[in-house]
Protein backbone atom coordinates (compact mmCIF):
# COMPACT_ATOMS: atom_id res chain seq x y z
CA UNK A 1 0.00 0.00 0.00
CA UNK A 2 1.26 3.07 -1.10
CA UNK A 3 -0.44 4.95 2.10
CA UNK A 4 2.56 3.24 4.18
CA UNK A 5 5.12 3.78 2.34
CA UNK A 6 7.50 6.49 2.43
CA UNK A 7 9.07 7.80 -0.56
CA UNK A 8 12.49 9.88 -0.13
CA UNK A 9 12.41 13.17 -1.28
CA UNK A 10 14.99 14.38 -3.91
CA UNK A 11 17.68 16.14 -3.07
CA UNK A 12 17.25 19.79 -3.81
CA UNK A 13 21.22 19.72 -5.46
CA UNK A 14 19.88 16.51 -7.48
CA UNK A 15 16.49 18.91 -8.59
CA UNK A 16 15.95 19.79 -12.60
CA UNK A 17 15.11 23.29 -13.58
CA UNK A 18 11.56 22.28 -13.80
CA UNK A 19 8.84 24.82 -15.40
CA UNK A 20 6.17 26.14 -14.02
CA UNK A 21 3.32 23.24 -14.89
CA UNK A 22 6.13 20.65 -14.42
CA UNK A 23 5.75 18.24 -11.27
CA UNK A 24 8.57 15.36 -9.85
CA UNK A 25 6.80 11.98 -10.11
CA UNK A 26 9.06 9.55 -8.75
CA UNK A 27 13.05 9.46 -9.01
CA UNK A 28 15.99 6.79 -8.52
CA UNK A 29 19.72 7.34 -8.21
CA UNK A 30 21.96 5.91 -10.86
CA UNK A 31 25.42 4.27 -10.73
CA UNK A 32 27.88 7.32 -10.06
CA UNK A 33 26.47 10.74 -8.83
CA UNK A 34 23.38 10.97 -11.03
CA UNK A 35 19.85 10.43 -11.27
CA UNK A 36 16.86 10.11 -13.22
CA UNK A 37 14.02 12.15 -12.48
CA UNK A 38 10.34 11.23 -13.70
CA UNK A 39 8.15 14.57 -14.37
CA UNK A 40 4.59 14.91 -15.81
CA UNK A 41 5.92 16.37 -18.92
CA UNK A 42 9.58 13.96 -19.43
CA UNK A 43 12.85 12.09 -18.02
CA UNK A 44 15.39 14.24 -17.03
CA UNK A 45 18.67 12.25 -17.26
CA UNK A 46 21.74 12.60 -15.63
CA UNK A 47 23.31 15.14 -18.08
CA UNK A 48 20.27 17.54 -17.08
CA UNK A 49 18.89 17.17 -20.84
CA UNK A 50 14.76 16.38 -20.88
CA UNK A 51 13.12 13.52 -23.03
CA UNK A 52 9.57 14.44 -23.38
CA UNK A 53 7.65 10.97 -22.86
CA UNK A 54 6.60 11.43 -26.99
CA UNK A 55 10.38 11.56 -27.77
CA UNK A 56 10.89 8.26 -26.14
CA UNK A 57 10.81 5.21 -28.27
CA UNK A 58 11.60 2.82 -26.16
CA UNK A 59 11.60 1.81 -22.65
CA UNK A 60 12.87 -1.77 -21.55
CA UNK A 61 13.37 -2.39 -17.69
CA UNK A 62 15.43 -5.56 -16.93
CA UNK A 63 15.30 -5.27 -13.33
CA UNK A 64 18.40 -3.52 -12.77
CA UNK A 65 18.83 -1.35 -16.01
CA UNK A 66 16.30 0.74 -17.44
CA UNK A 67 16.98 1.04 -21.44
CA UNK A 68 15.79 4.16 -22.99
CA UNK A 69 15.98 4.82 -26.60
CA UNK A 70 15.01 8.04 -27.89
CA UNK A 71 13.64 8.93 -31.06
CA UNK A 72 15.61 11.67 -33.16
CA UNK A 73 14.03 13.46 -36.03
CA UNK A 74 15.50 12.44 -39.43
CA UNK A 75 13.25 14.51 -41.41
CA UNK A 76 10.53 17.32 -41.40
CA UNK A 77 7.41 16.42 -43.58
CA UNK A 78 3.95 18.57 -44.12
CA UNK A 79 2.45 17.95 -40.93
CA UNK A 80 4.58 15.01 -39.31
CA UNK A 81 8.33 13.98 -38.67
CA UNK A 82 9.84 10.73 -39.92
CA UNK A 83 11.93 9.10 -36.97
CA UNK A 84 14.81 6.98 -36.35
CA UNK A 85 16.24 4.92 -33.33
CA UNK A 86 19.19 7.57 -31.68
CA UNK A 87 21.30 5.41 -29.51
CA UNK A 88 20.13 3.67 -26.61
CA UNK A 89 20.99 4.73 -23.21
CA UNK A 90 21.21 2.64 -20.00
CA UNK A 91 21.53 3.24 -16.20
CA UNK A 92 21.75 1.02 -13.86
CA UNK A 93 19.16 2.16 -11.20
CA UNK A 94 20.36 1.58 -7.44
CA UNK A 95 17.11 1.52 -5.97
CA UNK A 96 14.31 2.08 -8.33
CA UNK A 97 11.28 2.45 -6.41
CA UNK A 98 8.49 3.46 -8.90
CA UNK A 99 10.65 5.09 -11.42
CA UNK A 100 10.70 2.43 -14.45
CA UNK A 101 6.78 2.11 -13.77
CA UNK A 102 5.88 5.56 -14.40
CA UNK A 103 8.31 5.59 -17.25
CA UNK A 104 6.37 2.56 -18.73
CA UNK A 105 2.98 4.16 -18.04
CA UNK A 106 3.65 7.64 -19.24
CA UNK A 107 5.76 6.45 -22.45
CA UNK A 108 2.43 3.88 -23.32
CA UNK A 109 0.06 6.79 -22.02
CA UNK A 110 1.37 9.31 -24.87
CA UNK A 111 0.42 6.94 -27.58
CA UNK A 112 -3.24 8.22 -28.75
CA UNK A 113 -2.64 6.45 -32.26
CA UNK A 114 -0.43 4.03 -33.59
CA UNK A 115 -1.10 1.94 -37.31
CA UNK A 116 1.53 -0.34 -38.99
CA UNK A 117 0.83 -0.21 -43.13
CA UNK A 118 2.80 -2.40 -45.90
CA UNK A 119 4.30 -0.25 -48.25
CA UNK A 120 5.47 -1.96 -51.52
CA UNK A 121 7.52 -3.53 -52.76
CA UNK A 122 8.96 -4.86 -49.13
CA UNK A 123 8.80 -2.03 -46.60
CA UNK A 124 6.67 -0.78 -44.22
CA UNK A 125 5.48 2.19 -42.02
CA UNK A 126 4.21 2.79 -38.67
CA UNK A 127 2.16 5.90 -38.53
CA UNK A 128 1.88 7.40 -34.96
CA UNK A 129 -0.19 10.34 -33.10
CA UNK A 130 1.14 10.89 -29.50
CA UNK A 131 0.00 13.59 -26.96
CA UNK A 132 2.67 15.75 -25.59
CA UNK A 133 2.21 16.99 -22.11
CA UNK A 134 1.09 20.28 -21.85
CA UNK A 135 0.03 21.15 -25.36
CA UNK A 136 -3.25 20.84 -27.43
CA UNK A 137 -3.83 18.24 -29.76
CA UNK A 138 -1.54 15.45 -31.36
CA UNK A 139 2.06 15.25 -32.39
CA UNK A 140 2.45 12.96 -35.64
CA UNK A 141 5.32 11.24 -36.40
CA UNK A 142 5.98 7.93 -39.00
CA UNK A 143 8.92 5.30 -38.46
CA UNK A 144 9.97 3.24 -41.51
CA UNK A 145 10.77 -0.34 -41.95
CA UNK A 146 14.04 -1.52 -42.83
CA UNK A 147 14.39 -1.99 -46.20
CA UNK A 148 11.73 0.63 -47.08
CA UNK A 149 12.68 3.39 -49.57
CA UNK A 150 12.12 6.13 -47.84
CA UNK A 151 13.34 8.76 -50.31
CA UNK A 152 11.16 7.00 -53.27
CA UNK A 153 7.73 10.02 -54.55
CA UNK A 154 5.40 7.03 -54.29
CA UNK A 155 6.61 5.65 -50.92
CA UNK A 156 6.38 9.71 -49.59
CA UNK A 157 2.61 10.27 -51.43
CA UNK A 158 1.39 7.22 -49.77
CA UNK A 159 2.82 8.28 -46.18
CA UNK A 160 1.10 11.63 -46.67
CA UNK A 161 -1.98 9.70 -47.32
CA UNK A 162 -1.63 7.56 -44.70
CA UNK A 163 -0.60 10.18 -41.84
CA UNK A 164 -3.63 12.89 -43.18
CA UNK A 165 -5.99 9.69 -42.58
CA UNK A 166 -5.10 8.81 -39.08
CA UNK A 167 -5.20 12.95 -38.82
CA UNK A 168 -8.29 12.76 -39.64
CA UNK A 169 -9.91 9.88 -37.96
CA UNK A 170 -9.00 10.79 -34.72
CA UNK A 171 -10.02 14.67 -35.17
CA UNK A 172 -12.39 16.27 -33.03
CA UNK A 173 -16.02 16.26 -34.25
CA UNK A 174 -16.64 20.13 -35.62
CA UNK A 175 -18.76 21.48 -33.01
Amino acid sequence: MRLFRRVPKLPADKRPPLEDEERVLAWAATEGDGVLVATNRGLWLPDGRRLGWHEIHKAAWSGRELRITPAEVAQERNGYTVLVDAPVAGFLLLEPGELPDQVRTRVTRSVAYTSHHPLPPNGGVRVVGRRISGADGLSWAVRYDAKTAVEADPIIEATDQLVASAQEATAPPAA
